[in-house]
């Protein structure tokens, strides 16, 4: 039988004394989690490690002995270590001795009660109890796939790293405190604290009450029937800047939520909410103070009408190409000419409108800058809207030509139907056979031809307006998509894992230090952290997208059949 003692390597050097610990009798393994010195009374020990055990329900006892002999002439100390296997009833019990200099250590087992005494083999395995007590061990991200023998490995490992993280209580007492028991561990210098820490503990508590105070004071505004009347709730539903501050609303609440995180996962999320949150609102006030310096605004304001007005020109270029004879093509010449005047006469509409709101761009730019506070992801979603609302005669040119092209296309199918003599049942959304008389053929067959020969003169119109809306959702998907980049990014998980790669452990590797005939074979357990791919995959926030995710099968339907291709999300759509 092969047993493994897990041994902290702060206590190589603690003085001689008995060894604490848990044992797992299903691994036969023992983790050693600190050295008591002499001098001790055995009855104080144990009641320290019964209130240990009440507090952290971790079946903390005295494993075995250890001694550190940096002399010759200390032959008796291991007969007296021995005796404590009598006050202390543990089985098997643990004998660890470090003799002078020497780099070999001797380890050993004694099992009184044993009927078949044999000679076991021994592991000592070396870990660092500070990185383990702090680390978080990761599951496979692939269970469904991954063999048994490594879930077994897994579980075993878990066993390993809870018994030290939830023996925490432990290690809060050290060497110097004046009670009856000297402790060795990974604290036994001094408590590691914080003063910054500790103030800023205490001081987030009232600005966590005033901050969950203002919060519910927003969520209430928001909740109120104002907002439920049609032009409000329709503009909250489709404008992204509204979005994002209900999504950042969210991540507030939960930040100022005075639940204490239950598990790792939980505490986890909270600090990737904060950090995101920080840094959005860096990068935002960085942004701000760079459109108020030397008058950014007024620069943006002055080139955004001539842009405007250079869009607004090509356009009715591009009208003029399409109501003559594009590409050389054969068009329907009365059907060019009302669809050319009519977007012409929408064009110059939205000149007359840029017109009548420049004066108040500047203004409007001054305002708008100042929501940049906000975060940089609200100062993006604003950008977003504002590419939208200057780019509507763009949209609505493209939905009446989809309108169009739409009838058509549902008119041509239909009336192909009645040639075959088939219908569309509405009841059964199904095409059933169906006798038509000379008429209705006669009827079906004049407006087909019209329709047919219509056909490509809608098309082109179509195509034309299709391809820059199109244009203009992939600029806005652009922002998109660096917005959802920006709220879903793990910053906190990703710089814990640069700084601190052990916090977020994904198993362990052992390495050989000494092997030497009767002497046990000595491994240093070491943490393998998670991959940057998986980090970012197990930690990932939520984010709530603007725009649908759509197949490219499903979005060149669309586009061939002539349906609208919105940019807004459906309400209720959560996009992890």
């Amino acid at each position: 039988m092969v047993f493994k003692v897990f041994f902290p390597s702060c206590c190589s050097s603690a003085e001689s004394g008995i060894l604490i610990g848990r044992w797992i009798s299903g691994q036969n393994s023992a983790v050693i989690l600190a050295v008591v010195h002499f001098p001790f009374i055995p009855v104080q020990v144990k009641q320290y490690l019964s209130e240990v055990q009440r507090l952290t329900k971790v079946s903390v006892s005295v494993l075995g002995s250890w001694s550190n002999s940096k002399q010759e002439k200390e032959e008796s100390l291991s007969e007296f270590l021995e005796d404590l296997g009598t006050i202390f009833s543990h089985e098997p019990w643990i004998q660890i001795s470090k003799e002078g200099n020497s780099k070999f250590w001797s380890c050993s087992t004694l099992q009184k009660h044993s009927n078949n005494p044999k000679e076991e083999e021994i592991i000592l395995v070396y870990y660092d109890q500070r990185k383990v007590m702090l680390s978080h061990l990761h599951p496979p991200l692939d269970t469904a796939t991954s063999a048994d023998h490594e879930a077994d490995d897994a579980s075993k490992l878990s066993a390993i790293f809870d018994t030290v993280a939830k023996s925490k209580i432990l290690f809060m007492t050290d060497r110097y405190d004046d009670g009856p028991i000297k402790l060795t561990h990974w604290q036994s210098d001094g408590v590691e604290a914080s003063i910054i820490v500790e103030l800023m503990k205490q001081a987030s508590v009232p600005a966590c009450m005033l901050l969950t105070f203002l919060l519910s004071l927003i969520s209430g505004i928001c909740r109120s029937r104002v907002l439920k009347f049609w032009p409000l709730s329709f503009l909250w539903s489709k404008l992204s800047t509204c979005e994002q501050l209900g999504h950042r609303l969210q991540h507030l609440q939960v930040i100022s939520s005075n639940k204490k995180a239950q598990t790792q996962t939980q505490l986890m999320r909270k600090a990737n909410i904060f950090v995101s949150l920080l840094i959005d609102v860096a990068l935002g006030i960085l942004l701000m103070s760079w459109l108020y310096r030397k008058n950014r605004i007024g620069h943006l304001a002055d080139t955004l009408i001539p842009v405007a007005d250079h869009v607004a020109e090509e356009l009715q270029d591009l009208l003029q190409w399409l109501m003559g004879a594009p590409a050389g093509l054969k068009m329907n010449r009365a059907l060019d000419q009302v669809l050319g005047r009519f977007f012409l006469y929408h064009i110059h509409l939205w000149i007359s409108y840029i017109h009548l709101m420049s004066p108040f761009i500047e203004m409007i730019l001054w305002y708008v800058g100042l929501s940049a506070c906000l975060g940089l992801t609200v100062a993006l979603c604003i950008l977003s809207d504002i590419i939208a609302l200057l780019t509507f005669h763009i949209y609505c040119f493209y939905v009446y030509g989809a309108r169009l092209y739409c009838l058509k296309i549902y008119g041509l199918s239909s009336l192909w139907r009645l040639f075959r003599g088939k219908k569309w049942n509405v009841l059964r959304q199904r095409v059933d056979s169906c006798s038509y008389d000379l008429d209705q053929l006669f009827i079906g067959t004049l407006l087909f031809t019209i329709l047919l020969f219509l056909l490509p003169t809608t098309a082109l119109y179509y195509l034309v307006f299709t391809l820059l809306r199109l244009l203009v959702v992939i600029v806005q998907g652009l922002i998109h998509l660096l917005v959802d980049l920006i709220d879903s990014l793990p910053l906190y998980s990703i710089i814990l894992r640069l700084c601190r790669s052990y916090r977020l452990a994904a198993g362990v590797k052992f390495r050989v230090l000494e092997q030497q005939d009767g002497k046990p074979l000595r491994l240093l357990m070491q943490i393998n952290p998670l991959s940057y791919d998986s980090v970012v995959q197990t930690y990932r926030l939520p984010t709530y997208s603007c725009y649908p995710k759509d197949s490219w099968t499903s979005l060149c339907k669309k586009l061939f059949l002539g349906e609208l291709i919105y940019p807004w999300k459906h309400k209720g759509e959560k996009q992890d």
